[in-house]
């Protein structure tokens, strides 16, 4: 049966060298994806509310070395710059996630990663933040995998988040054997297992609660670093969550991960797909559009169906992306922020009907499906096939539109040139280094 001591063994064993070039080449996807999506969720009231909580409540201490949260500015602890990059990844509904974890992984521990990491005062090489960033996708996806199926609860990614940045940040610190088991102990008793489906009924600024996994996951490990002990953490010691790891180092997650092109949940992209194809098919004027219909599963047909009033709700909404896809045909991070403001959207949202299908919820989480029926004024009703979402590992987002989503979050904070620049340089990540990269994302 796997133990710690397996997962410690792997952090310790992997290597860039004999990593899958497809592995590689998904790391480096998922870095500068994460980054956009910091980028864009940078410019919310969530940011700015936890950057301000961090500079006052996370100050590093006489024996910590202080660094920048992942996009710059004041130096705080390691651990306050974790809880202010996860929770700016999280604060725009866009970054990746796992179809059967049902939530997100690298949200919180790629800033937590960076963050540990640049406290060390060492220079680390872009193979090894490579080789770490995919130690992170392989044990934080089977520790959620584990919770899932040991725990009838559905808790956010804020819960197996925590585990996964304790293993890193205790690898980084170079923890022994015993520290490391008290790390990922500690980190699963203080994680926030919360409730994913209260924020779904009631969207707010918590999210997926990967900001505070982040926050307990990192402090953990400085925690047991000290003496702390933990009691042994069951997603990855108990009998009936050893199945989940057996493959570490075998079966790279990584590539199972999926990706958002439009900053809303993941649930409500089925639906936008469908009538995207209805929109791109039947070249119809929105204007004259009387009724939308969608099918989809329980989980889908539950997120928020009325006019948002703020961005949260607008990412956690179903009816306002259908909106904005029958009228514009994409969702930006502008119109998550405040497109639903505007009166035809808000129309559009009252036109809105949803539906649930038993085949839809049958094969949920494995599988996320919706379909469409529009009618238009004169009588004319459209009907879409079933619909899964774009970015799913069977169903990939191309390199181009990869880029370009990347591009649309970051250039109107850092402008085309710098966009390009950071971007090349993490598609050339393994001849450069941490140090080179943070400079960039900073400047």
């Amino acid at each position: 049966m796997p133990s710690n001591l397996s997962v410690r063994q792997f952090l310790l064993d992997i290597s860039f060298d004999t990593l899958p070039s497809a592995v590689i080449e998904q790391a480096k996807v998922c870095c500068y994806d994460l980054l956009g999506a910091a980028v864009g969720g940078g410019r919310s009231a969530p940011a700015s509310i936890i950057t301000r909580h961090a500079q006052d409540h996370f100050a590093a201490g006489a024996n910590i070395t202080a660094v920048q949260p992942l996009l710059g500015g004041e130096s705080i602890s390691p651990v306050g710059a974790a809880l202010v990059g996860a929770t700016m990844i999280d604060a725009l509904d866009c970054h990746d996630g796992q179809r059967e974890v049902k939530g997100h992984i690298g949200c919180s521990m790629l800033p937590s990663l960076i963050a540990v990491l640049e406290s060390q005062l060492r220079p680390v090489t872009g193979r090894e933040l490579i080789s770490l960033i995919v130690a992170g996708y392989e044990i934080g996806t089977r520790a959620g995998l584990a919770l899932h199926g040991t725990v009838t609860d559905y808790h956010t990614s804020g819960a197996w988040g925590a585990v996964n940045c304790a293993a890193l940040t205790a690898h980084v610190l170079g923890l022994n054997e015993e520290q490391f088991n008290h790390a990922v102990g500690i980190a699963e008793y203080h994680g926030p297992r919360s409730q994913m489906m209260r924020n779904i009924d009631h969207p707010t600024m918590l999210k997926d609660g990967s900001g505070w996994g982040a926050m307990a996951g990192t402090s953990a490990a400085y925690m047991a670093a000290e003496g702390f002990t933990g009691a042994p953490a069951i997603t990855i010691t108990a009998d009936d969550a050893a199945a989940y790891w057996q493959d570490l180092g075998q079966n790279w997650q990584i590539l199972n991960q999926y990706f958002k092109p439009y900053p809303v949940c993941r649930w409500a992209q089925p639906a936008v797909a469908a009538c995207l194809t209805l929109r791109l098919k039947h070249n119809f004027d929105p204007s004259q559009v009387e009724q939308i219909t969608v099918w989809t599963f329980h989980e889908g047909a539950r997120l928020f169906s009325d006019v948002p009033s703020d961005s949260e709700q607008a990412q956690y909404a179903i009816s306002f992306p259908i909106a904005m896809a029958v009228l514009k045909g994409a969702i930006s991070a502008d119109d998550v922020y405040s497109g639903f403001n505007d009166a035809q959207v808000r129309d559009m949202i009252g036109k809105v009907t949803l539906m649930e299908g038993a085949d839809y919820n049958e094969v949920f989480p494995a599988e996320r499906w919706a379909h469409a029926r529009i009618r238009m004024a004169d009588g004319t009703e459209m009907v879409s096939e079933p619909h899964e979402a774009l970015g799913d590992p069977h169903k990939p987002m191309s390199k181009e539109q990869f880029q370009d989503k990347y591009i649309n979050l970051c250039e109107p904070v850092w402008g085309l040139q710098k966009s390009q620049q950071v971007l090349a340089y993490i598609e050339h990540l393994e001849k450069g280094d941490l140090a080179g990269l943070l400079a960039l994302i900073r400047s």
